[in-house]
């Protein structure tokens, strides 16, 4: 018989089966949600949770652009996502805490109305199935929001309908994923990722200033990049810099490092996984998984 598998929810432990909502949930109309995205990755100490106070601090910073009161601090989300960790059983887990307005009403007012935060961790593998031979892109012809028309540093359930509508052109298009540009024409990210490149042995990716959600895997591989001595440059991007550069990669929590090998038809470098590029994904894996103790604060064990 399946073991049971729980969701945390408004404070308390619920069999995944029985944790519903009812169908016209203001935020499952409107995508009124905010949500975040955590790993956890098996160590020889057991599940370690990657950096897991920077993400629930993105969490609560995201409810707190669309005035959303969890009722929960970030003590009380960390701990209810390591006993849930525990109370699955789980070595490792993708972590999706989501915060909603539970309210079945019709309107966009969401004055007074009941806001539940829920958190689930399920089994998880890699996001893209070749990422180990390197994935194909095209630049969507659809463009990156920004914050003239929604705060994109709010990682806010609506504001994917972006990333979804490019991600299905893309594929649509016979490849794997979508590069979208900001408003301006510059480089902004994936769907679902942020982007770098490499051209000349340096780190290059777009800046706060192209709409980007500043990402805490992003964030990581920064960090890894200074350690490791590699020369780093936040700036506007230019389209055609993806054509020309030596590696390009995406990275994100789901993504982690998953190398670009083709865009819009292009061979990148010369169409392999590059050795920066290389170096940064074994790095970012020796990090989450505790064999690299440089970065074992970054590390919370469930």
């Amino acid at each position: 018989m399946p073991k049971t598998q729980y969701i945390w929810l408004d404070g308390k432990f619920i069999e995944s089966g029985r944790a519903n909502v009812h169908m016209l949930t203001h935020s499952l109309q409107y995508g009124s949600g905010v949500f975040e995205g955590i790993r956890a990755y098996h160590t020889e100490k057991g599940p370690a949770v990657f950096r897991l106070t920077d993400h629930v601090r993105r969490f609560l910073r995201s409810a707190k652009i669309y005035s959303m009161g969890l009722g929960y601090d970030e003590k009380e989300l960390g701990s209810a996502v390591v006993n849930l960790i525990s109370k699955n059983g789980l070595k490792s887990c993708y972590i999706r805490p989501f915060a909603f307005y539970n309210d079945n009403h019709i309107g966009l007012d969401v004055t007074g109305k009941k806001t539940s935060v829920a958190i689930a961790a399920v089994d998880f593998g890699s996001y893209f199935t070749n990422k180990d031979k390197g994935i194909s892109c095209v630049v969507s012809s659809w463009r990156r929001i920004n914050s003239q028309i929604l705060p994109v540093q709010a990682k806010a359930s609506g504001n994917y309908l972006n990333s979804i509508i490019a991600s299905q052109d893309a594929r649509s298009k016979g490849v794997d994923e979508a590069i979208l540009l900001d408003i301006n024409g510059y480089v902004a990210e994936g769907p679902g990722e942020n982007i770098f490149l490499i051209r000349d042995n340096k780190l290059i990716t777009p800046s706060e200033s192209s709409d980007i959600l500043l990402g805490i895997t992003r964030d990581s591989l920064i960090k890894i990049a200074e350690s490791r001595g590699l020369e780093f440059e936040e700036r506007f991007v230019h389209r055609e810099e993806l054509y020309t550069a030596d590696e390009v990669f995406f990275c994100g929590t789901a993504a982690e490092l998953t190398p670009i090998t083709q865009i819009d038809g292009r061979k990148i470098g010369n169409g392999r996984i590059g050795p920066i590029t290389d170096l940064l994904s074994r790095a970012y894996s020796n990090a989450t998984t505790g064999a690299d103790p440089e970065f074992k604060d970054w590390l919370t064990y469930a």
